[in-house]
C-alpha cells in the first residue's frame, strides 16, 4: 500500500471517529464521560488537520474549489426557503 492510500484510510478513519465521537457525546448524560469524550474528539480533530495539511502539502488532497459570495447566498436562500 503506498502512503498516498494509507494517509486518505487514516483521513478516512479519523472522520468516522469524529461522527461517532458526536454522537456518543449528545447521548451522555454523565458529564465527567461527556468533558472526556470532547477531550478525545478535540484531540482526533487536531491529528485529522495535521494529517490533512500533510495531505494536501503532498498533492494526496485536493479541496474543494471556493466558492464567491453570490453561491453561499443561494445556498442560503435555497435552505432558508
Amino acid at each position: 500500500m503506498d502512503e498516498k492510500t494509507m494517509i486518505n484510510d487514516i483521513l478516512e478513519g479519523v472522520k468516522t471517529e469524529l461522527t461517532t465521537y458526536g454522537q456518543a457525546i449528545s447521548e451522555s448524560e454523565n458529564m465527567q464521560l461527556r468533558n472526556t469524550l470532547q477531550q478525545i474528539r478535540n484531540s482526533s480533530e487536531s491529528f485529522q488537520y495535521e494529517l490533512f495539511k500533510i495531505a494536501q502539502t503532498k498533492g494526496y488532497y485536493k479541496p474543494a474549489e471556493k466558492v464567491n459570495e453570490e453561491q453561499i447566498v443561494k445556498v442560503k436562500n435555497d435552505l432558508e426557503a
